[in-house]
C-alpha cells in the first residue's frame, strides 16, 4: 500500500509540474482506421467475456483461464482468455487497427508506455454488483474496476500523453461488458433473492450500470459500447441439468432479455444526461441466438455441448472451465461454445464483425462501432 501511495504522489507531482510548460501531444498516438475514424485504444470493463487474463494475477481466484486447452488457437497460448483464440476485444482492437492487444491492468508490466492504446480492466466471474463472484474467490467487481482506472491507469495515462483527460479520453472507446454473472451467480443462486422479482432486480441493476457508466462519463469517456447478456439459458452448463424449451433454458434467457432491453432503453435515455457522449448497444445475445437457431447456415454444426472437456464438481470442476490438460475437439471453428459458458473464438469473429459494422438495429444501436468512432465529440 505505500510503495502503492508513493507512486502515486510522484505521479500527481510529475503532473503538477508538466502541465504548466509541456504541449498536449495526444495526437501522436492517434490511429486512423480503414474507414477514417481515430481511435488511439480501448479501456474495457467488464466479466469473462471480455477479460484479457487479469484473474491470472489474483491470489486465491477460481475464475482462470491461464491453462490448456484454453488459448490453443492463440498466437501467445494460455493468457486468462476463456476460449480457445480471440475474444471480442481482440478482434473489435482488430477492427479499430489497434497496434496491439489490449493488455491486462493486473499484469505487473502494464504500466508505462504500454497503456498508451488502452487497459483492460475486466475481471471473470464478476458483475455490475459488488457481491457477485463471491463464490469464486478473489475477482474484481465493476465498481473496483472503475476505481482502478480512475486512480492508478488515468493518472499513468496523462503522464503519458502529456495532457489532461478530457482531451484525451474521447479518442478512446470505453466497452462494457457485463451483467450475466448477476444473474447466474447472483440473482439465481442467492436465498435473499427469493423475494425479489426479477423486474424490480433487473431494474436495480440497469440502475447500477448507469451510475457506473455515468462515473465514467465524469472522468472524460465519451464513446461507449455497452455488450448485451448473451442468452444464458443455452449454455451447456444451465441446459446440462435443467428442463429446456427449443434447446434452451428458458427463465434464464427471460431475464437476460429482460436485462437487454433494459439496457437498450437505458443508450437512449443516459446520452442526454452525459453530454457529448455516443453509446452504442450491442446485441451479442441475438446474434448467438440466430446461430443457435440455425448452426449450419452460419457455418456451425454444434451448438449445444461444450468443445473441451469440462470438469464435473465430482472432478473439483463447476461445469463450466475446462478441465486442465483436458481433451478439445479437433474442429473448434464449427463449435459455438468452447467451455460450459464461454463461446468459441468462431462465435467471438460474427460478434465482433457485426458490432463493427452490421446495419441492423436489432444487432447494434442505434449504430454501429464503425459509424460512431468517425463522429466527431
Amino acid at each position: 500500500m505505500a510503495a502503492t501511495s508513493s507512486r502515486l504522489f510522484f505521479l500527481a507531482l510529475s503532473l503538477l509540474v508538466c502541465f504548466p510548460f509541456c504541449g498536449c501531444h495526444c495526437s501522436s498516438v492517434s490511429n486512423k482506421n480503414a474507414e477514417g475514424g481515430m481511435m488511439k485504444g480501448m479501456f474495457v470493463f467488464g466479466s469473462s467475456l471480455v477479460d484479457n487474463g487479469n484473474n491470472n494475477f489474483l491470489p486465491n481466484s477460481l475464475a482462470r483461464a491461464d491453462y490448456l486447452p484454453y488459448g490453443i488457437d492463440f498466437p501467445l497460448g494460455p493468457s486468462g482468455r476463456f476460449t480457445n483464440g480471440r475474444n471480442v476485444i481482440d478482434l473489435l482492437g482488430g477492427h479499430l487497427k489497434l497496434p496491439s492487444l489490449i493488455p491486462a491492468f493486473a499484469d505487473p508490466k502494464t504500466r508505462g508506455s504500454k497503456i498508451v492504446h488502452g487497459v483492460n480492466f475486466a475481471s471473470g466471474a464478476s458483475g455490475i454488483l459488488d457481491d457477485t463472484g463471491s463464490l469464486a474467490g478473489h475477482v474484481i467487481n465493476l465498481n473496483q474496476q472503475i476505481r482502478n482506472f480512475e486512480e492508478i491507469t488515468l493518472l499513468e495515462l496523462e503522464t503519458q500523453l502529456g495532457c489532461r483527460s478530457p482531451q484525451s479520453l474521447p479518442n478512446y472507446l470505453f466497452v462494457v461488458g457485463t451483467g450475466g454473472n448477476d444473474y447466474s451467480f447472483n440473482y439465481f443462486l442467492r436465498r435473499s433473492n427469493q423475494n425479489v422479482s426479477l423486474e424490480i432486480f433487473t431494474a436495480n441493476l440497469t440502475a447500477s450500470l448507469s451510475r457506473q457508466l455515468k462515473k465514467l462519463h465524469s472522468l472524460g469517456a465519451r464513446k461507449f459500447v455497452v455488450m448485451s447478456v448473451n442468452p444464458l439459458g443455452c449454455s451447456p452448463v444451465v441446459r446440462m441439468n435443467r428442463p429446456t424449451h427449443n434447446g434452451c433454458v428458458q427463465n434464464m434467457n427471460r431475464a437476460a432479455h429482460l436485462f437487454n432491453s433494459h439496457l437498450k432503453s437505458l443508450v437512449d435515455v443516459i446520452r442526454a444526461e452525459m453530454p457529448g457522449s455516443s453509446l452504442v448497444f450491442v446485441n451479442s445475445y441475438k446474434i448467438i441466438r440466430d446461430i443457435i437457431k440455425n448452426p449450419i447456415s452460419k457455418g456451425f454444426k454444434d451448438s449445444s455441448t461444450s468443445c473441451c472437456e469440462v470438469a464435473s464438481i465430482s472432478e473439483g470442476g463447476n461445469g463450466i472451465l475446462c478441465k486442465r490438460g483436458g481433451e478439445v475437439c479437433a474442429n473448434r471453428s464449427s463449435h459455438v461454445f468452447f467451455d460450459g459458458l464461454h463461446p468459441t473464438e468462431a462465435v467471438n469473429i460474427q460478434i465482433a464483425a457485426k458490432a463493427y459494422v452490421s446495419s441492423l438495429k436489432t444487432e447494434v444501436y442505434p449504430t454501429n462501432i464503425a459509424q460512431m468512432t468517425k463522429s466527431k465529440i
